[in-house]
């Protein structure tokens, strides 16, 4: 369950970013790298990613909330 929340905040603040090509990119990055570990079974190495990812979700925040300090015009792919 934990995972689970945090793979969904991730993907919930990423789609703060105000830039299509940031947004697209963290999107993809948080998809591939819980694809990647799925199948981990080792309890230290499970706990040692999630504190990564929770770093990385630290991280999405405040880059989040910066990009939206300086907006930017859609791209024509958006619209």
């Amino acid at each position: 369950m934990k995972v689970l929340t945090l793979y969904k905040q991730m993907l919930r603040e990423s789609q703060k970013f105000s830039s299509y090509n940031y947004r697209s990119y963290a999107l993809r990055r948080i998809r591939d790298a819980f694809r990647e570990n799925k199948t981990l079974t080792d309890a230290t190495k499970i706990q040692s990613e999630l504190e990564y990812a929770q770093n990385n979700l630290e991280i999405i925040k405040r880059q989040a909330l910066l990009s939206q300090l300086f907006r930017v015009d859609k791209l024509v792919i958006e619209k």
